[in-house]
């Protein structure tokens, strides 16, 4: 079975256990993506056509590298003028291998989401016993005092800084000496 997919404004077809190289997409290496823009699927028997997508149709896969392109020089020059400009580019990319293609609104399986219990929203309280203790370990940080007390201690070493002048590794280099004439023709004046 294989379908087709569109992403970043362009299409690809594929199947499970492919490795495609796509416009960057967000995300970490191991982290999975879905593709719900299923243009087209295509099984040993029948074949489905979307229009423009097929409903209930999704790809899913694993990010396996964010990398970069090839180098593409941007070479721009106007004859006799003396004008010219030259710019490199890089396009960030991101590499995916296919794990699944689902049909019917099926779920995709992960294998770490029965493994690790759902971590709580940032303004939930988190449940069970350990997640007590995990509240009571931390204290609360008074922020705002410790950005008091760094203020004075960055301007009183900034000052110093200033008073104390350039130290040996700012210090200026002798000149060196002219260099001797050679006895060449060309050196000498006259």
């Amino acid at each position: 079975m294989f379908a087709v997919i569109k992403t970043g404004g362009k299409q690809y077809k594929v199947a499970a256990a492919d490795r495609i190289t796509v416009m960057a997409l967000e995300g970490e290496a191991g982290a999975q993506v879905t593709f719900a823009e299923v243009l087209a699927l295509f099984d040993g028997e029948r074949s489905e056509i979307g229009a423009p997508c097929v409903a209930g149709a999704t790809v899913v896969g694993e990010i396996v590298e964010q990398t970069r392109g090839p180098k593409v020089i941007a070479f721009k020059k106007r004859r006799r003028k003396n004008s010219r400009r030259k710019r490199g580019h890089r396009q960030d990319l991101t590499i995916i291998r296919i794990t699944q293609i689902l049909t019917d609104r099926a779920q995709p399986a992960t294998a770490n989401s029965a493994a690790a219990p759902a971590a709580p929203l940032k303004g939930e309280a988190p449940a069970g016993e350990a997640a007590a203790e995990s509240v009571e370990a931390a204290p609360a940080k008074p922020a705002a005092a410790s950005l008091k007390a760094k203020k004075p201690a960055l301007k009183a070493a900034a000052e110093t800084a200033k008073t104390a002048g350039p130290d040996a590794s700012q210090a200026k280099k002798p000149k060196k000496a002219p260099a001797a004439k050679s006895g060449r023709k060309d050196d000498q004046e006259g």
